[in-house]
């Protein structure tokens, strides 16, 4: 006896979507919110953050399709649909072009199967392989517009100058105004300008205040009490602090590129460690340090983020379908990628930026999602009684053409990136699109010769009418 409640149109649309779609699309959203959420073990708090938001974005993106536009679109169908029927006969539907288009391409993909992923897997490795030796930037100069008024008077300031940028030693130690730290502090001051030629613009210390007031000598021990106390406050505070205990000398630099003040901060750190002070303990510190540190986090730190992400979704999706090939299937279209859009940063001369560091999770969440909606819909076919071929066939058409639409509005939303007068962003907004669009095409194009290669390993078993 057939369910009344099940007879019209809109009921059987809304009981399709709520039963099939609905579940689809929530592992999807768990698989991508377990790729965002690896962005949380990054160092850079703007990429945890970065993390945080996309994470709570998706799910309020499928909150609000589950509670609010599933609603709306039973209550459109339901009262203001013209001409619906009640007759539980189902019409054949007639395939749109795009969907014909999309039907006779994977009938011919899926012929060319090997070809098509021998061919994915020489470039991703080509691409992976490229970008291990890739560089990042930090330079933050280089993130602003070229053009603007701000970054021009900087470079003014360091020609006349010489500098703008600078690293500090702290020394610390139980009491650092007595003679013999005195001599230590005044011999590094002076020596590190000659070690370090060509990199080191000046070096200042309170030794330097010193001298200036006692004709270029530093007082004797027996008056160098008061003529610390003759120092004004406000001036005293820039070189050690009120229990007098630590200290600091300011060395001014030229303006490094990431890796060679990288090498430079390793000589001075060196250099302290051969010059050391029996009495007191030496810190390198200040923003040319913590720019290394980003540029170590941006590099060896987004393989770690990336290789996380992969592992939190292949479990989550091991828990979810119970079966290691079906948790696989997703995750290898999304390595393809990513070793894809390597090569083309590469061959494009972009670096990693803050920004750009976070692409590897951001291709697993993004095209994760693309890869199970297909695999679902292949996998319920096979269910039907459907052959692989005509399943993959069935599942391209139907699914394919939703998942072009969203990559199409997502890439239309990120193009607005393009037009920002800041590099960083810019390269962001290209780089997302290129790998939206290569999800896309990964989803497309080589999903289906997967599903075909590794259906043999997975058993489906066709449901009774």
């Amino acid at each position: 006896m057939k369910n009344k409640k099940f007879e019209s149109r809109a009921h059987r649309s809304l009981y399709r979507t709520v039963t099939k779609m609905v579940p689809a699309v929530f592992t999807a959203l768990i698989a991508t919110s377990l790729g965002f959420i690896a962005l949380y073990t990054s160092p850079v708090p703007m990429i945890q953050d970065f993390g945080k938001m996309l994470t709570v974005g998706m799910m309020i993106s499928f909150l609000v399709g589950v509670m609010i536009l599933i609603p709306l679109l039973f209550t459109r169908d339901h009262f203001f649909v013209k001409g619906k029927t009640n007759s539980p006969i189902k019409k054949p539907v007639k395939s749109s072009l795009f969907e014909r288009i999309l039907g006779g391409l994977t009938t011919r993909l899926v012929s060319s199967r090997w070809f098509i992923i021998l061919l994915a897997l020489v470039a991703a490795g080509f691409g992976i392989w490229v970008d291990l030796d890739a560089e990042a930037e930090t330079d933050v100069e280089t993130f602003m517009p070229q053009d603007t008024q701000a970054l021009e008077d900087i470079h003014k300031l360091r020609d006349i100058v010489g500098t703008t940028d600078q690293v500090s030693i702290v020394y610390e130690g139980e009491n650092i105004l007595t003679q013999s730290s005195f001599d230590w502090i005044e011999a590094t001051t002076e020596d590190i300008k000659v070690s370090f030629q060509g990199i080191v613009v000046d070096s200042n210390s309170i030794t330097e205040v010193l001298k200036q007031m006692n004709n270029g000598e530093i007082a004797t021990e027996s008056t160098l009490k008061e003529q610390v106390e003759e120092i004004p406050e406000q001036q005293l505070k820039l070189f050690i602090n009120e229990s007098e205990t630590k200290g600091v000398i300011t060395v001014g630099i030229k303006h490094l590129e990431a890796e060679d003040l990288k090498l430079f901060l390793e000589d001075l750190n060196e250099y302290l460690l051969d010059n050391d002070s029996d009495t007191m303990k030496t810190t390198v510190t200040g923003k040319a340090v913590l720019d290394v540190e980003m540029v170590s986090a941006l590099t060896t730190g987004r393989y770690k983020i990336t290789l996380l992400a992969m592992l939190l979704v292949f479990v989550g999706l091991l828990a979810i379908y119970r079966h290691p090939i079906k948790a696989l299937i997703p995750l290898i279209p999304i390595i393809l990628i990513i070793g894809w859009s390597g090569g083309i940063m590469n061959l494009a001369g972009i670096s990693y930026t803050p920004l750009t560091a976070t692409l590897g999770a951001l291709i697993i969440g993004i095209g994760t999602e693309f890869t199970i909606l297909i695999m679902e819909r292949f996998y319920e076919e096979r269910e039907n009684g459907r052959s692989a071929i005509e399943a993959i066939k069935l599942a391209n058409q139907k699914i394919g053409k939703p998942i072009f639409v969203s990559s199409i509005t997502t890439i239309g939303g990120f193009s607005a990136l393009l037009a920002s007068d800041f590099v960083i962003l810019s390269n962001f907004g290209m780089m997302t699109l290129i790998n939206i669009s290569l999800a896309l095409f990964s989803t497309i194009v080589v999903m289906p010769a997967i599903l075909i290669i590794f259906d043999r390993f997975v058993k489906v078993k066709p449901k009774m009418e």
